[in-house]
């Protein structure tokens, strides 16, 4: 069986101290009462004919309804979360307004063994978030792809783009604690 991967867009704005990224809380009933650990960079499932760059743009705009801004994404590697899906993560500086989104949906039976199918959004808001506030909200697994973008912006004149720190190459993975996260 093929492992699953998922590719995602860390949107940032800002810089030093101010710089902020986007977050998203995921959706559905087992999410709907947590906050902490319950937010993640917007993501998706893509498969070998994708490449992880395309497939981060597109689940963007999949996961929320409008597409990621322009400009070159800068490469925060890969995590293996607890459940063995491998998570490769692009960060891109830009902005964007929370009141445009514009959730994809799921359907799952609710509640379970009900037999009654309903639909949830695949996230049901985001926000922007300082560093601080985007580490406890941040799913554990994925706290490293802040680490690693606030080690790049260090090591540049804020922009980032065009720049890259070493260990934070698409084939490196770290495999901390916490809950694995979708």
């Amino acid at each position: 069986m093929t492992r699953k991967r998922s590719a995602g867009l860390l949107l940032y704005r800002g810089a030093g101290p101010a710089v902020e990224v986007l977050l998203a809380h995921m959706g559905g009933p087992f999410w709907a009462a947590k906050d902490a650990g319950a937010w993640t960079v917007p993501k998706g499932e893509y498969d070998e004919d994708e490449t992880p760059e395309a497939a981060a743009r597109r689940e963007f705009e999949e996961e929320l309804g409008v597409p990621p801004p322009g400009g070159e994404p800068i490469p925060l590697g890969s995590v293996t979360q607890t459940g063995g899906k491998e998570v490769t993560v692009w960060a891109l500086a830009g902005d964007l307004d929370p009141a445009r989104i514009t959730p994809g949906t799921f359907t799952m039976e609710w509640p379970k063994g009900s037999g009654r199918m309903r639909e949830f959004p695949e996230i049901d808001r985001v926000a922007w978030f300082g560093p601080d506030e985007a580490r406890r909200k941040i799913v554990t697994k994925q706290r490293v792809f802040l680490d690693r973008l606030e080690e790049l912006l260090q090591g540049t004149d804020g922009a980032g783009a065009g720049h890259r720190t070493e260990g934070a190459g698409p084939g490196d993975r770290t495999d901390g604690a916490g809950p694995g996260g979708a």
